[in-house]
């Protein structure tokens, strides 16, 4: 593969004041514009092919992808990261839920993936919801620090609870109430359910909106249907809700105006502290038939040890995983996920690449983490941080590329869960010697920052940094490419047209690749430890 030359690169005391001990400024330099993307774009062709069938966990896919990071991590130099062995096996339970179910409440029948999406994640080939009484639940938060709860004086053993996705931040737009526009976990559908299963609920039913889910129904539709899977446990997963799924707006009007509730008026009251109300005499029965099968699907891990504290890891995170094959679809039914995420299995490939290029590898280890079932709920991420092969106390830090930009380069960076930890300071001064700006989590509404596998590192206290090219653009060639680009983007995010495109414009992921390999380089030597911010939940 014949190495891009990149236009980026500027004075040699630009990038990098050497220290006593690391590489030459010349081997920096090299290794930093080794990054391109002739083999980026490489990598992202073969990942997101065809014949990949959109890397389903426990499927060819999987197999060949695996063995693609073998073969590119062998090549490169680097070790098996979990004793001898690339791989970490994750016990996985697929469920599959029959399509053919119904909806039926206040005596009518909705239809699944037209105006409802059910399912279950209790390890069962059958679970159902028999004439249960519907409960609105506003938000379905119970959360002391904020001095909320939606569930306050109220039993919802036996039955649904009914719910508003998003927290009410984003509703009121009140900088003071949970943490105004940015949503909190509390936001996530994940948090919902669980929640409405620790209070006993029978069923959990989250109402979709676009502009507080950030996405529109056909992700619910794709995402949310077919096999979903989960880990295996003992318990069957028995303390989950029997049934857990989404209805679509327009359903839950109906639904209200049925319990003589104004639908509106009730979205007004829920974000205005804790809420819920009784919706009449309605009552809610399906039946989820579910096909149960158990697999393993594994993590890729691999490591270039450390020359003086091998022990301490910087580990760079992405999921190799995307939603599969669609077989109940006509024409195309590979949902390829080139954009979400070959481009950041991909970067893992170039960014490793880029450590073997050094006249001297750096004084602590460099870990590659490619994880599975990503799309499932960061079920790879999470076991891997139960399971963790190298101890949290010895992971410096974590750095997550999800979803490159492939929309050209961007004068900004954004950075989701900004001020989270000290890592925002790396990467500022990253960003300055490629004359960008950080600008801040460009979507705080939606989340991100508890949506991709940096989450799980930070659950359990390991400082993690997910960012990505802003939306300012570079030039004026780079905005007049984005007014088609981004709109396409936008509509195939967890669609079947997530495919390779030549109209992509790599640059600008070329830089952010480059941010991270300097990050990452810098804190492999410097021997400090980032910190949390005073302010941020993960500090706890």
């Amino acid at each position: 593969m014949n190495k891009l030359k990149n236009s980026l690169l500027v004075g040699t005391t630009a990038f990098i004041a050497v220290m006593s001990g690391t590489v030459s400024a010349n081997s920096f330099e090299k290794s930093y514009n080794s990054i391109n993307a002739e083999q980026l774009t490489e990598h992202v062709q073969v990942l997101s092919s065809d014949k990949f069938g959109g890397r389903a966990p426990s499927s060819e896919g999987e197999t060949l992808t695996l063995n693609y990071l073998t073969e590119q991590f062998k090549a490169i130099g680097f070790k098996p990261g979990n004793g001898d062995s690339f791989l970490q096996e994750v016990p996985l339970v697929s469920i599959e839920a029959s399509p053919e179910m119904v909806l039926s409440i206040g005596g009518k029948d909705y239809q699944y993936k037209t105006d409802m999406v059910m399912g279950s994640s209790r390890i069962t080939t059958l679970s159902e919801l028999k004439n249960s009484d519907l409960v609105f639940v506003g938000y379905g938060i119970n959360a002391p620090e904020y001095n909320w709860n939606d569930y306050e004086g109220l039993d919802v053993k036996g039955k649904t609870v009914v719910m508003l996705v998003n927290d009410p931040g984003y509703a009121t737009q009140n900088p003071d109430l949970f943490t105004g526009n940015a949503m909190t976990y509390y936001g996530r559908w994940t948090y919902k359910y669980e929640e409405a299963s620790r209070q006993g609920a029978e069923g959990a039913i989250v109402i979709h909106e676009t502009a507080p889910a950030s996405y529109g129904w056909d992700v619910v539709r794709n995402s949310w249907s077919g096999p979903q899977f989960g880990f295996q446990r003992d318990d069957l997963n028995k303390g989950r809700v029997a049934v857990e799924g989404w209805i679509n707006s327009e359903v839950a009007t109906e639904l209200f105006a049925k319990a003589g509730l104004n639908f509106e008026q009730a979205k007004v009251k829920a974000a205005q502290g804790g809420y819920n109300v009784d919706m009449g005499n309605l009552t809610a029965s399906v039946t989820v038939k579910n096909t149960i099968k158990k697999s393993i699907s594994n993590n890729f891990i691999a490591t270039l040890p450390g020359s003086k504290k091998a022990d301490e890891h910087i580990i760079y995170t992405a999921h190799w995983d995307h939603l599969g094959t669609d077989l109940s679809k006509k024409g195309d039914q590979i949902y390829n996920g080139a954009v979400d995420n070959a481009t950041g299995t991909a970067a893992l490939i170039e960014v490793a690449e880029a450590f073997t290029k050094l006249d001297k590898q750096p004084d602590r280890s460099i870990t590659f983490l490619a994880v599975t079932a990503e799309e499932q709920g960061l079920l790879g991420s999470k076991f891997y941080a139960a399971n963790p092969v190298i101890a949290p106390k010895k992971t410096v830090a974590n750095i997550n590329m999800d979803a490159l930009n492939v929309n050209g380069r961007s004068k900004d960076v954004a950075v989701y869960g900004l001020g989270q930890s000290e890592l925002d300071n790396y990467l500022t001064k990253a960003a300055k010697k490629q004359n960008r700006i950080i600008s801040g989590d460009p979507r705080p509404a939606s989340g991100i920052y508890y949506r991709s596998d940096h989450f799980a590192f930070a659950s359990v206290g390991i400082p993690a940094l997910y960012a990505k090219g802003g939306k300012q653009a570079a030039d004026a060639k780079t905005a007049e490419l984005r007014k088609t680009l981004d709109a396409k983007l936008a509509k195939c995010y967890h669609g079947l047209c997530d495919e390779y495109s030549s109209d992509w414009d790599l640059s600008g992921a070329v830089e952010d690749m480059q941010l991270f390999f300097d990050i990452g380089y810098v804190l492999s030597n410097n021997g400090q430890w980032p910190q949390w911010s005073k302010t941020s939940e993960f500090k706890r």
